[in-house]
C-alpha cells in the first residue's frame, strides 16, 4: 500500500485507524515533495516517539535506503537533527542517538512539566469529542501492544495520545516546544519497558487525563500529565544514575 505523505492527514493516525503495522522504524517517503523535509520528517518523528533506542548508530546511507531516497536530502535532514541536539556526530559517515544524562533528563523534565502542564490545562477548554475518542481509542491499543510486549508500538501509540491532547491546546508554537524536547527524551522512553508495562501507571495517568477533559477540568487534566511526567522522571533518574556509577 503506498501512502501520499504530501497530504495533510496524520499518518500515525491513519496507520492506527486502518490497523497497519508500525513497527518498521522508518517510512518510506514520497519523492515528489520536499525530499529534504520529509526525510528529516520521518526521521524526527522516528526518534520522538522512541524507535530508535539510546546509542543506536545511522549511517547516511542506511537512512536513505530506509527512506528509498538518495543520500544528500538525508544528509541534510541529519545536519539539522544534530542542531537540535537529537543526534550525535561520530564522523564523517555516522551519527548516533545520544545516551541520556541526569542533567538533560533534570533539564528536559523541568521544561516537559512547564510545557507539558500549559498544554494540558488548555486543552481542556477546546476538547471536541472527536479528540476524546481518538484518546480513547488510542489508549486500548497502548494497552493491547503492552498485553503483547510489543513496545515500540507502545511508545508510538503514547506519542500520538500524548500530542493529539496537546494539540487540542490550538496553540501550535507550544506544540512545536514541546516536539524539541521530545526529540531528545524520545528515545529514552524504551528503558521504562517492560516496568512500566507491568506496574501500568501509565494508563491510570491516561485514564485521569481523559477523565479531566470530560469534565473539560483543566487543572485535573494537567495533573494526570503532570505526574505522568513525574512517574516517567523517577524511573527514568534511577537507570540513569546506574547507568553512569557502572560507566563512569
Amino acid at each position: 500500500m503506498a501512502f501520499d505523505i504530501t497530504s495533510s492527514f496524520d499518518l500515525t493516525e491513519y496507520l492506527m485507524a486502518n490497523d497497519v503495522d508500525i513497527a518498521a522504524p522508518l517510512t518510506f517517503i514520497d519523492r515528489q515533495a520536499s525530499l529534504g523535509e520529509l526525510a528529516y520528517s520521518s526521521l524526527k518523528e522516528s526518534i520522538i516517539s522512541g524507535q530508535f533506542v539510546q546509542g543506536s548508530k545511522l549511517t547516511v546511507r542506511s537512512v536513505a535506503q530506509a527512506l528509498g531516497v538518495s543520500t544528500t536530502p538525508v544528509r541534510d535532514a541529519i545536519v539539522r537533527l544534530i542542531g537540535e541536539g537529537a543526534l550525535v556526530n561520530l564522523g564523517p559517515k555516522t551519527v548516533v542517538v545520544p545516551e541520556l544524562t541526569i542533567a538533560t533528563l533534570d533539564e528536559v523534565t523541568k521544561i516537559r512539566l512547564a510545557l507539558e502542564g500549559l498544554a494540558a490545562f488548555e486543552a481542556a477548554a477546546h476538547i471536541k469529542d472527536s479528540d476524546i475518542s481518538f484518546l480513547e481509542e488510542t489508549q486500548n491499543r497502548i494497552n493491547k501492544a503492552m498485553d503483547k510486549s510489543r513496545y515500540a508500538d507502545v511508545l508510538r501509540f503514547n506519542k500520538a495520545f500524548h500530542f493529539r491532547l496537546y494539540g487540542a491546546a490550538e496553540m501550535p508554537r507550544l506544540v512545536a516546544l514541546i516536539e524539541s524536547q521530545w526529540l531528545r527524551i524520545g528515545p529514552s522512553m524504551n528503558d521504562l519497558y517492560p516496568d512500566s508495562a507491568i506496574d501500568r501507571r501509565g494508563v491510570r495517568n491516561h485514564e485521569r487525563a481523559i477523565g479531566g477533559l470530560k469534565r473539560q477540568d483543566g487543572a485535573a487534566v494537567r495533573a494526570a500529565i503532570e505526574k505522568d511526567l513525574r512517574d516517567g522522571y523517577r524511573r527514568l533518574s534511577k537507570l540513569v544514575l546506574s547507568k553512569q556509577a557502572r560507566c563512569p
